[in-house]
């Protein structure tokens, strides 16, 4: 909905603030290596003990963060796999992933730390938000057809999530390589372009696959063109 004109924006509630806070923090450095104290510091709240009346403790807020974090790009995914497909090949959805990735660049890393290190404290926490997420994705790209076959379709799911995660996820690696902001509009631009050429080659059909052991169609040489003198 449209603000109205000369309508203040909505200040972030208390809530809101907390866990920007907690995502920022806990991607950089993972949950062990966090304190409630610092982030609510970063919160803005007086105590840590105000933000106790949000959150029950720190895994109940590492959880809020992470189910925060990815609960848009489920509903994202849903509306997508609602879409008619036609000659689509997702690119709707991942043009809008790719923006709110932008918008909450901390997010990938997080989820890898949550996958490698944080999973010897919070064992639960991540499959039960990751899980309907891949789920769901195997079905659009089941739906969206192309090349490749059934048990092929978890690789493609794995290579689709480096290819849109991991460009976030790497942003400090690749500007030390590229001395350019990956953030910046600009960039992200470009990664977007990219991202609907990388989904057109990928999902387009297979041309007809020579049998094993068959000898290619060879092409017809162009006949010349006899002169007369």
């Amino acid at each position: 909905m449209k603000r109205a004109a000369g309508a203040e924006p909505r200040a972030p509630s208390t809530r809101d603030a907390i866990l920007e806070a907690a995502e920022r923090r806990f991607a950089e450095r993972g949950f062990a290596a966090v304190s409630v104290r610092e982030i609510a510091g970063d919160a803005g709240l007086r105590n840590q003990a105000s933000l106790y009346h949000h959150f029950r403790d720190k895994r109940a807020l590492y959880e809020a963060v992470l189910a925060h974090g990815l609960e848009p790009i489920l509903r994202l995914l849903a509306e997508s796999a609602a879409a008619p497909g036609g000659g689509d090949y997702g690119e709707a959805f991942v043009d809008r992933l790719v923006v709110y990735l932008a918008e909450h660049p901390n997010l990938p890393r997080l989820i890898q730390r949550a996958a490698i290190e944080d999973r010897r404290y919070l064992p639960s926490a991540l499959p039960g938000l990751l899980e309907p997420l891949y789920e769901q994705g195997l079905r659009v790209l089941g739906d969206r057809g192309g090349p490749w076959q059934r048990a092929e379709l978890p690789h493609l799911a794995t290579a689709l999530y480096l290819l849109i995660f991991g460009y976030f996820g790497s942003a400090a690696l690749f500007e030390t390589v590229t001395h350019e902001d990956p953030l910046s509009p600009a960039a992200v631009a470009r990664q977007r372009r990219f991202l609907r050429t990388a989904l057109a080659r990928l999902l387009a059909a297979a041309p007809e696959a020579t049998p094993p052991g068959a000898t290619p169609p060879r092409r017809a040489r162009p006949r010349a063109t006899s002169r007369s003198g």
